[in-house]
């Protein structure tokens, strides 16, 4: 064992046997001869010993006259209790004892010569505080409860670590000034009470070794190890991270000092009563975390499992818990050896499966396991009742912090409600459960946000319906091409004339996919294969080469549709690589954008990315709105956009199919409302005169430049469409410093759109995405499919 000594202390330290001698001498004097006859012998031999009265300074003086101490000691260390008491002599709050008691030797030793006997919590600063306490306390006769738990966390022989309550017997110690302590007024004390983390002034007032502490401590040690440890548990569990109240080492650390089992192991389960379903928490399932040794391997299983068997009966129905104190017997029995030798395998060789229940629902199940057999049997499971309670508030805190992170996704992902706005809906439900009665139907209010500004963008890909159907004829005349060749390669048989018909209507149907695509072309073919070839092409026998086509032919087949899946498929994919990468980027730049000023966005992925924002002060009614805020988020989209253009242009080499897109952004200056359409779950504009704004939005899409065929949009250009003079103004500004920041090319395309139905006087801007704005990291189809999936 080490003792850890602190080096400054308001007192020089004199360990003296005074007071303990002069009740010596009082004795020494009494009438009781036996009692009388015992203190002068005692007396007589520590005569030649003058430091015993005076004080010790030199700690090596106690070592050399140890036995005189123990006899001087023997009445306050009886000898009938040296094997119950936990008792040493001290200097209090340092880590220095001596006369122990037999426990308390055996405690030390089990602990190792290596173990370091400290103070839990206690560091230099507490200490010299603590000191000057006891001064302000027993000189200054002030009284201050600075009466804090202390303990001692020592292990045992197994490493299993025990708790000890340490309380202190200051009797024989007596408190002196030195001529240099400051003599202190209650004006002093006061401040010294109102600023205890202030060293610097308690040792201004308590100079170092400016007192002096003469005497001995007795310090007695209460094993608190149950208490404490549940204690610990109970901090652990309250801690407000689900995931760090369930580290497993902790955990297991505490469970080992209650039930005092070296080899201890926690596991975990939830059960899931909607589903009938235990589940290993997702949270817990990292290293260092709690883990399951009922479900080792699965992330969940059913309780009518086999596994589970009858043998979880009484858990499942009565809520009992099922222990198990010898594994080996337990499988001899048969009470089932599917759950005994899953138990063994994982060198368990007694367990205890305790229910978690609240209100008679099971909300889980608490497994301790042993590789010790009868370990843990039917009387310390008991212990679990002082548990319990603890961990059906923590399951029942984790069930509810999953529903909370359920609804988030659910609000993130299934609808609409974007934090900008959430303050509304927030408020509009606060009023329900306020107003709400049993007497009549609350009728909640629509939710409207007046006087916002909108920004419509989109990237669009280019042709993708051409595209689409393109790929679409590429599969099928490839499927047809097969099909007539695997016909061509069989042999003469008796459904000669049945194939010879086949043959023909093939070759039908491939001369009319010459023709533009019909919407039910796919569908037609498809059922005609289905129906007519398929049959056919099972049924028939056929030589070696047919053979080898068929199984060629049926290998690329898609299983859900039945034809081939090609052509599309690399269609398909370039599609949802471009959207992927697209809408990440939008949306992480989103994230940016709301720092400017707070506002509701939406993103849509169609045949490309679409976005709508709104900005006003009514989205954000505690924040002062100006024009300038939405000058500001003109300008980042503007940059958004080319940003996702460069990006497709990165990766539009790398894709399975070339595809290239289109840009567009509507300016529209005049305020609009929107309001959140109940029945939809989604926000639209709201009123006639605002619908005009949804109008143009539909209809600028496919818009060509006035007096041509050609259209507003075009691929690697950014078109800026706007109806008032100040907009383009706006624009150029923002256009010629993308420019010269070499983001956009110099040259700048200005027309007039076409009337549209219900739209005229439309005007657009067309600017080219400067290319040398790319990364040079090269991208390969893989990395896209990684990414994709």
């Amino acid at each position: 064992m080490k003792y850890h000594l602190f080096d400054e202390s308001p007192f020089k330290t004199l360990i003296s046997f005074h007071k303990l001698i002069e009740a010596l001498e009082k004795i020494a004097q009494s009438d009781v001869d036996y009692r009388s006859n015992y203190a002068k012998a005692l007396l007589k031999k520590i005569e030649h010993i003058p430091e015993l009265q005076t004080g010790i300074e030199d700690f090596s003086v106690i070592k050399k006259h140890e036995t005189t101490i123990n006899h001087l000691l023997a009445d306050l260390f009886p000898t009938a209790l040296t094997n119950n008491e936990i008792k040493a002599v001290t200097i209090p709050f340092q880590n220095f004892t001596f006369n122990y008691t037999e426990r308390f030797k055996k405690i030390l030793k089990d602990a190792g010569t290596n173990f370091d006997v400290t103070i839990r919590d206690f560091d230099e600063q507490q200490f010299y505080i603590a000191n000057c306490c006891l001064i302000l306390g027993a000189y200054y006769k002030q009284n201050i409860d600075f009466n804090k738990p202390f303990f001692y966390d020592i292990p045992d022989s197994n490493g299993i670590i025990n708790h000890y309550r340490i309380l202190y017997n200051a009797d024989f110690m007596e408190i002196i000034p030195s001529e240099n302590a400051p003599k202190l007024t209650q004006e002093d004390i006061d401040l010294l009470i109102d600023n205890y983390d202030d060293i610097a002034l308690w040792k201004e007032k308590f100079p170092i070794e400016s007192w002096t502490l003469k005497g001995f401590g007795i310090i007695i040690l209460f094993d608190a190890t149950t208490e404490n440890a549940i204690s610990n548990l109970k901090t652990n569990l309250l801690k407000s991270d689900t995931k760090k109240a369930t580290e497993s080492k902790n955990t297991e650390i505490i469970f080992r000092s209650i039930f005092k089992i070296p080899n201890l192991k926690v596991g975990f389960l939830i059960y899931n009563p909607e589903q009938e379903k235990f589940i290993k928490p997702p949270q817990l399932e990292k290293d260092g975390e709690l883990s399951s040794f009922l479900l080792p391997f699965n992330h969940e299983m059913d309780c009518k499992n086999a596994l589970f068997g009858c043998s979880f009966e009484n858990l499942l129905e009565h809520k009992e818990p099922l222990i198990i104190s010898n594994v080996e017997k337990f499988i001899k029995q048969n009470e089932n050896i599917k759950l005994g030798e899953l138990l063994r395998s994982q060198n368990i060789n007694s367990c205890v499966f305790a229910p978690v229940i609240k209100d008679n629902k099971l909300l889980g199940v608490i497994e301790l396991v042993s590789a010790t057999p009868r370990a843990l049997n039917t009387i310390n499971a008991r212990k679990l009742d002082l548990i319990l309670p603890y961990l059906i508030d923590t399951i029942e805190r984790y069930n509810n912090d999953m529903q909370h992170q359920i609804e988030a996704v659910i609000q993130r992902e299934y609808t609409t409600i974007h934090p900008s706005v959430y303050w509304k809906f927030r408020e509009e439900s606060q009023k329900y459960f306020q107003n709400s009665n049993h007497t009549k139907d609350y009728i909640f209010k629509e939710i409207v946000f007046k006087e916002v500004f909108p920004l419509y963008g989109q990237i669009d890909i280019k042709g993708s319906s051409e595209h689409r159907n393109e790929t679409v004829k590429a599969d099928l005349k490839n499927q047809l091409e097969m099909l007539l060749q695997i016909f061509a390669s069989q042999k003469e048989n008796t459904n000669l004339i049945l194939l010879e018909q086949r043959k023909f209507e093939l070759q039908s149907l491939l001369e009319e996919l010459d023709s533009p695509l019909k919407a039910d072309s796919e569908q037609h073919i498809q059922r005609y294969i289905e129906d007519e070839i398929h049959p056919i092409l099972k049924n028939t026998k056929s030589n070696s080469e047919a053979e080898k086509l068929e199984q060629k032919y049926f290998k690329g087949l898609d299983e859900k549709t039945g034809l081939f899946y090609h052509e599309r498929k690399k269609f398909d994919n370039a599609m949802s690589i471009i959207n992927k990468k697209l809408a990440t980027i939008l949306d992480k730049k989103q994230i940016e954008a709301q720092q400017i000023y707070p506002h509701y966005y939406e993103r849509f992925k169609t045949d490309g990315v679409e976005h709508n924002l709104y900005i006003g002060a009514s989205i954000a009614p505690t924040k002062p709105f100006d024009i300038m805020y939405l000058h500001n988020l003109r300008l980042w989209q503007l940059q958004t956009l080319c940003e996702m253009e460069s990006a497709h242009h990165q990766l539009k080499a790398s894709l399975p199919y070339e595809l290239d897109v289109t840009s567009l952004i509507l300016v529209f200056s005049s305020p609009i409302s929107i309001r959140f359409r109940m029945d939809e779950k989604r926000f639209d504009v709201d009123g006639t005169y605002n619908a005009r704004y949804e109008v143009v939005k539909k209809r600028i899409d496919k818009a060509h430049i006035k007096n041509t065929r050609e259209r507003i949009t075009e691929k690697e250009k950014i078109t800026i469409v706007y109806s008032h003079a100040n907009e383009e103004t706006e624009y150029i500004k923002y256009i010629k410093y993308l420019q010269f920041k070499k983001i956009l090319e110099p040259q700048i395309e200005q027309f007039e759109i076409e009337d549209l139905q219900g739209v005229s006087g439309l005007k657009a801007i067309r600017v080219k995405v400067a290319n040398n704005t790319l990364t040079s990291k090269k991208i390969t189809y893989q990395d896209l499919l990684d990414e994709l999936t």
